[in-house]
């Protein structure tokens, strides 16, 4: 543990930082006199600082086996592993504690030879967007920070925008750098996204958002990052081995050998993060390679003039140089393609210049166009591109025990590139495409046609048949995605049945046309047959999992609308009948989508046009959601329709959970307690005025969340006294009225009786509605009860509260609603209104409340406010 200046550890008593350390090197430097590099790793969302732990013993590892010659010192902060990805309140506090961070480490080396001027910084989640907060903050100066390094961190837009400080920390930190784009040249970032494991932070939301300067800003999927080629959920991607080992040679390369730090170079910083996290030509990074290299005489030389050539190598003693003329291959073909089994680090492919002669002493070195494979590497060049070469040459150097492969071939590209239609959103599972590859080549380019939405999703089955059983190198499958770094390597034995799931983390640039390829690097001996078949059953599967993917954290809004729409109806119900429908048989009737998407479809059609955008920006309007979506390209078809109808299915079964629950219970506290029944009282009376006081004292001195939470409690507990009423007078309804001994007719308590179990049954009816309304309001308000709860031992009062002044009218509504019946709102002037008002806000709702969950309990407020004055009116 770094100990802190006072006033930093005061104004900050939840967060810490610490050195990590292991074995000796812990020891001596338990007094701090550090002689590395300084990086600092920020966790995320309820993350610990011991998960610097990954990648600290890795690097320490690398450090050994350079005798120390460059080492790291890496840094962790504290953040009390708080719910920022849920509660925004903390964001700001935390950015502003890690600047104190940065400035307590570089006083570290203050005095020490090579002192560092800047930190670099590796954020899982949250930690990222902390990161880049940094430069937000009028005091912090950019040059602090030359390297940053992203896992899994939601830049676009938030998971769950749970409160009002969350996006407008976002809109803040984009905007940021969107508008000082130019101030951010000197600072590399790197994103890691971990792809379709990672099931908290879709991997879309982890590209860093577009820029015009695409030269300091890097943005990859991990399932393309070289030696690594897999999918990692978000929290493996702290301490997936392959993912730290490449980050660690990273920065081991980015040393510059003058300063023994991080290098100044920006330029430098990209390429390496290129080499080991884009195209990794497997040799070992140099900045300056040599462009031209000697070959020595001493290996035997052969030349190869046919089109196609294979050579397979074991216990070979003696060297050999293989040349291709070409002079004799450009009129017919266009590219050459080679590739070698023998994954080692050294040079083996050249390019020989104006060469007349069966030798090559002087010659480029092309193993750096070369690309590492997971069981090959390859090289493929466009003979137009490399007028000035007369030969290329393959070395194949002295082995001892090993055993691999090569090959070569020359080709027409349009020999070897096929196209093959993929299924469309409206083909419903029906429609199937199908290539045969009857060509015995070692590269196939399928082009995937019309695959350039994020909604899209299919399977691609790739069967290969073989002449003979002998063993043989398996097959490589690559989809590749042209516009963004979010390739998938699948590696298959040969013959076999390979199934490749199609979906994309980003839609197509509308000035990009390149279309998405599935490379086949394949067996010489074998035969392929692509194609896309899609049954009807797994279409409805891969669509509900793409709604799910994309817009789960929109269902809330969904369901309350839902509910909402229902308890409208009911009102509605109540006016013209006097009778409260049952919750059930009213969402049936009421929840129809076709009075909420048209007109948000329309206003989305017509912001398209600017006088109608100037208007609406006129009126203070914020956006529609849907456009927000949209901007993201995470908007797609029939989306709100379907999202509309799991919002249906989802309201249905929480109201019958609810009614059955409360059912249960009060039946169980009837068993046990035998309470009288209740008795009429007035809606509001001091008792209940010093209990809205004393939660809206609660509310402003401590969390509103708490609030809302007590008050939802005491809810539920009189509706279970209703459910009870309900269940006494049903049973007293059944036994033969005892009072007709005491003088009342016996013909008129009965009817009394019915009237009065009439009435309980729809106030109780009522009160399950608002109580399921309710309970999703707690619901989207609990991250900041949560938070709230774990940091009372530093601070009582939850500050910033982002639902304080919420809180306090919702007491006071709920005070007062817990103890009304149907028989006060049916006599109201105000029952109209209050029976029309839902069917707006549901629309207000789905348009301003999709990706601002936090607007959400503000609709169902004023509904349920107008409900309290039908009860006063």
């Amino acid at each position: 543990k770094i100990k802190l200046p006072k006033k930093t550890a005061r104004r900050y008593p939840a967060y810490e930082l610490y050195l990590y350390g292991e074995g000796n090197y812990a020891e001596e430097n338990k007094n701090l006199l550090l002689t590395g590099i300084p990086v600092l790793f920020l966790p995320g969302n309820a993350g610990s600082y011991k998960q610097v732990r990954s990648l600290g013993s890795i690097a320490l590892r690398k450090a050994e086996d350079v005798d120390f010659k460059y080492h790291f010192n890496f840094f962790s902060v504290n953040f009390n592993e708080e719910l920022v990805a849920l509660y925004g309140g903390s964001l700001q506090r935390q950015t502003k504690f890690v600047h104190e961070c940065i400035k307590v480490i570089l006083k570290l080396y203050r005095v020490r030879d090579f002192a560092p001027t800047s930190v670099a910084i590796v954020g899982h989640s949250m930690g990222g967007l902390v990161a880049r907060a940094l430069l937000t903050l009028k005091s912090f100066k950019p040059e602090l920070i030359k390297l940053l390094i992203t896992q899994a961190t939601p830049h676009v837009a938030p998971v769950m925008p749970l409160d009002r400080y969350l996006t407008d920390f976002y809109t803040a930190v984009n905007n940021h750098w969107m508008l000082k784009a130019q101030d951010l040249r000197n600072l590399t970032t790197l994103s890691v996204a971990g792809g379709f494991r990672d099931y908290q932070v879709r991997s879309g939301l982890a590209f860093l958002p577009r820029l015009s300067q695409h030269d300091s800003a890097l943005s990859v999927v991990s399932s393309a990052v070289p030696r690594a080629w897999a999918s990692t959920d978000h929290l493996s991607i702290v301490w997936c081995k392959e993912l730290i080992l490449a980050t660690i040679r990273a920065l081991f390369d980015l040393i510059d050998e003058n300063t023994r730090q991080i290098t100044e170079d920006p330029k430098k910083r990209m390429s390496v993060l290129n080499h080991h996290f884009v195209r990794h030509p497997a040799k070992i990074f140099e900045e300056n390679p040599e462009v031209f290299t000697e070959l020595p005489g001493i290996f035997m030389w052969i030349t190869v003039k046919a089109s196609k050539w294979t050579y397979s190598v074991y216990n070979d003693s003696d060297g050999k140089y293989f040349t291709f003329p070409l002079a004799s291959h450009r009129k017919s073909y266009s590219h050459v393609y080679c590739e070698n089994s023998m994954l080692d680090t050294s040079s083996w492919i050249y390019g020989c210049i104006n060469s007349n002669s069966s030798m090559c002493l002087e010659a480029t070195d092309l193993s750096w166009k070369a690309e590492l494979l997971p069981t090959t590497k390859v090289v493929m060049l466009k003979l137009q591109d490399y007028p000035s070469l007369s030969h290329i040459v393959v070395q194949v150097p002295a082995t001892v025990g090993n055993k691999y492969t090569l090959g070569c071939e020359f080709f027409q590209e349009d020999s070897r590139t096929v196209q093959l239609p993929v299924t469309h959103l409206f083909s419903f599972g029906l429609s199937s495409s199908k290539i045969l590859l009857n060509s015995t080549g070692l590269l196939y380019n399928v082009q995937l046609q019309h695959f350039n939405q994020i909604y899209q999703a299919f399977k691609i089955y790739i069967e290969s048949h073989c002449q003979s059983p002998k063993e043989r190198k398996p097959s490589v499958y690559r989809l590749h995605i042209p516009w963004s770094h979010e390739d998938s390597i699948i590696v298959a034995k040969a013959p076999s049945l390979t199934e490749i799931s199609a979906k994309l983390h980003i839609a197509q640039p509308q000035n990009d046309s390149r279309a998405p390829e599935l490379n086949i690097y394949s067996s010489s001996d074998c035969r392929y047959e692509v194609s896309n078949t899609v049954l009807f059953y797994s279409y409805l599967y891969i669509l509900v999992f793409q709604i799910v993917r994309f817009h789960a954290g929109a269902f809330p809004v969904y369901i309350v609308s839902n509910i909402l729409l229902t308890y409208g109806g009911q009102l509605s119900t109540l006016r013209s009948t006097g009778q409260c429908s049952d919750f059930s048989l009213e969402l049936v009737r009421t929840a129809k989508p076709y009075k909420v998407e048209p007109l948000i479809s329309i206003v989305v059609f017509l912001q398209g046009f600017n006088w109608f955008r100037e208007i609406w920006e006129s009126l203070s309007l914020p956006e529609v959601d849907a456009a927000v979506l949209s901007s993201q390209d995470a908007w797609f078809p029939l989306v709100s329709l379907i999202l509309f109808l799991f919002g249906t299915g989802i309201a249905y079964w929480s109201g019958v959970f609810f009614s059955t629950s409360l059912r249960l219970f009060s039946s169980l506290w009837l068993t046990l307690i035998r309470p009288t029944v209740l008795q009429k009282d007035k809606l509001i009376t001091p008792r209940r005025l010093c209990g809205m006081l004393s939660l809206s004292l609660v509310s402003w001195t401590t969390c509103g969340a708490f609030a809302v939470f007590l008050i939802y409690l005491q809810y539920l507990f009189k509706d279970s006294d209703y459910s009870q009423e309900t269940s006494q007078n049903s049973s007293i309804h059944t036994v033969k009225p005892q009072s007709s001994m005491d003088g009342v007719p016996e013909a008129s308590q009965p009817l009394t009786n019915s009237t009065t179990i009439a009435e309980a049954v729809n106030s109780l009816k009522m009160h399950l509605t608002i109580l399921n309304l309710f309970t999703w309001i707690v619901l989207l308000n609990l991250p900041s009860f949560i938070y709230w709860l774990k940091n009372l031992r530093y601070n009582v009062r939850l500050d910033p509260d982002p639902c304080r002044s919420t809180a306090v009218i919702i007491v006071c509504i709920l005070e007062i609603l817990m103890n009304s019946s149907t028989s006060e709102v049916k006599s109201s002037k105000l029952l109209k209104i209050a029976a029309k008002v839902p069917l707006p806000l549901s629309v207000a709702m789905l348009a301003f409340g999709r990706t601002h969950l936090y607007r959400v309990p503000h609709f169902v407020t004023f509904s349920l406010l107008i409900h309290v004055l039908c009860c006063v009116v």
